[in-house]
């Protein structure tokens, strides 16, 4: 059976920076319509940092939506949504860790909500690391932490780690034998 929903109609009522809103009407397999709520975003990039003494290096800031501190892997979007994924990744984690890595191998992507949302985060682990001066956004004020492999994965499974990008990221890199 093809699934496919076929787009009738667009209509914008939100038009951000990093995201627009907008509501389509679309024909649906049985020949009904239905209304979709649709957020586009530029896309991002994550980087899961690993130090040579088998600790990741995630940074703690304050995310407004949820009104808490959340411990992450650095991460951002992308310039304009056009810039290498690679790049922004190397970009991202000097900003928010001061941290250059001799490779990035990449992890794969991840769709954080594909029931609205079109961002797509594009995953990369950080290996040989160099260290050196953070260098954040005007508005990112964040603390760089540094914690072992084991203590991550226990605070993944206590539910006291619940960033989407950070859970993913280590499970691949786990499944990739990186650690």
């Amino acid at each position: 059976m093809d699934m496919t929903e076929k787009q009738l109609s667009a209509a914008y009522f939100f038009e951000g920076k990093i995201m627009k809103a907008r509501l389509d009407e679309v024909l649906l397999p049985n020949g009904k319509t239905a209304p979709r709520e649709v957020c586009e975003h530029v896309g991002g990039v994550g980087v899961l940092p690993l130090d040579r003494d088998g600790n990741v290096i995630l940074v703690r800031q304050f995310r407004y939506p949820y009104g808490t501190e959340l411990l992450e892997i650095p991460a951002g979007k992308l310039d304009h949504g056009t810039e290498d994924y690679a790049a922004c990744g190397a970009r991202e984690l000097k900003e928010e860790t001061g941290c250059t890595a001799e490779q990035l191998i990449p992890l794969g992507a991840q769709y954080p909500s594909p029931g609205f949302l079109t961002e797509v985060v594009h995953l990369y682990a950080a290996i040989g690391l160099t260290e050196g001066e953070t260098c954040p956004d005007e508005d990112e004020f964040v603390e760089t932490v540094r914690l072992p492999i084991a203590e991550v994965e226990r605070m993944i499974a206590d539910d006291e780690i619940r960033d989407a990008k950070t859970v993913v990221a280590m499970y691949r890199a786990r499944l990739k034998g990186l650690f």
